[in-house]
């Protein structure tokens, strides 16, 4: 295991400031798989935080709490969009 280098908090605070924000996610699900994907940081709450995944062929809501995201198995940054000149 190893040591963590934020405390929970921290990383409420981290994830507070990308609210409504376009996300990319990594999700850790065990045994090699990782799966990626890219949303809107909904809503948030005391213990968890929802993302609106937008797929290609449906919408769907996912949670996470923020210890997933403290102990690695959920890494969650912001993306960058390409405005249109």
């Amino acid at each position: 295991m190893r040591k963590p280098t934020m405390d929970l908090n921290e990383v409420k605070a981290e994830i507070l400031k990308l609210k409504g924000k376009y996300v990319e996610m990594a999700v850790n699900k065990g045994r090699r798989k990782i799966t990626k994907y890219e949303g809107v940081l909904e809503d948030i709450y005391n213990s968890v935080f929802v993302v609106k995944v937008m797929n290609v062929a449906n919408v769907d809501k996912l949670s996470y709490s923020y210890s997933d995201v403290l102990c690695g198995d959920v890494k969650i940054a912001q993306k960058e969009v390409n405005q249109p000149n």
